[in-house]
C-alpha cells in the first residue's frame, strides 16, 4: 500500500462528525504520491521543482502513473502546478482502483463524498494496515489527513518531519487546500449576489 492509499481509507472510513471534500482529497492524494515517488527516490526536489530520478516507480499501479505523468523536460514541473495537474479527478480515479481491487463495496443507502450511492470500505488487510498507521499517527498520513479535515487523536508529541523535501510539499499542499476552499467561498459569494439581483424589485 502506498501513503495515497492509505490516505484515501482514512477519509473514506466513517466518522459521522466530518466531511472530506474530493477537490480537497485530490490535491492531497497528488501530494502523498509525490512523496511516495521522493521516498523511493524516483523524484528529487530543487527548490519547489520536481526533478526526475534514475529509480523506477514501485509496483503500484497509481504510483506508476504518477511516474510516467512526470515532466522530464527543464524547465521542471512545480510541485504547485503538479497538484493541481495531476490532482484533476483523482480522488475518482482511487475510488475506481479500490473498487477494482476489492476494497470497496457499494453500500444499500446513505451517503458518500462520491454521490448519492454509498461506497463502503471492506475489512481487508489493506484498510487494517492504514488504520495501524494512522493509529500510530505516523507523521506524514497525519498532516496530509489533517489538511484534508480529518483529525487524529491528540498528540502529545509535535510530529517530527526532518526530511525537507517532505516538509515542502506538505507546506504546498496544505497552501492549495486553502486556495480552494477560498475559490469556493468566492464562488458562493458571488452566487448568492447574483440570486439576490433576480430576487430584487
Amino acid at each position: 500500500m502506498t501513503t495515497a492509499k492509505d490516505l484515501f481509507i482514512i477519509a473514506m472510513d466513517p466518522q459521522p462528525d466530518r466531511s472530506v471534500g474530493q477537490g480537497d482529497l485530490s490535491l492531497a492524494l497528488a501530494g502523498a504520491e509525490l512523496i511516495d515517488l521522493i521516498g523511493a527516490q524516483v523524484v528529487t526536489l530543487d527548490g519547489d521543482s520536481i526533478v526526475p530520478g534514475g529509480l523506477a516507480a514501485p509496483d503500484d499501479r497509481q504510483l506508476g502513473e504518477a511516474a510516467q505523468a512526470l515532466t522530464r523536460q527543464v524547465p521542471y514541473e512545480r510541485v504547485e502546478d503538479w497538484l493541481w495537474r495531476r490532482g484533476r479527478d483523482l480522488a475518482s480515479a482511487y475510488q475506481s482502483a479500490l473498487e477494482a481491487e476489492g476494497q470497496l463495496t457499494r453500500g444499500r443507502s446513505g451517503r458518500s463524498i462520491f454521490g448519492s450511492e454509498r461506497l463502503e470500505l471492506v475489512d481487508s488487510p489493506a484498510r487494517r494496515q492504514a488504520r495501524h498507521r494512522w493509529e500510530a499517527d505516523e507523521p506524514v498520513l497525519a498532516a496530509l489527513a489533517a489538511v484534508v479535515g480529518v483529525q487524529s487523536a491528540p498528540s502529545e508529541e509535535e510530529p517530527e518531519l526532518d526530511d525537507e523535501a517532505v516538509t515542502t510539499v506538505l507546506a504546498i499542499v496544505n497552501d492549495a487546500v486553502m486556495e480552494l476552499e477560498a475559490v469556493r467561498q468566492r464562488r458562493s459569494i458571488e452566487k448568492a449576489a447574483f440570486a439576490n439581483v433576480w430576487r430584487a424589485p
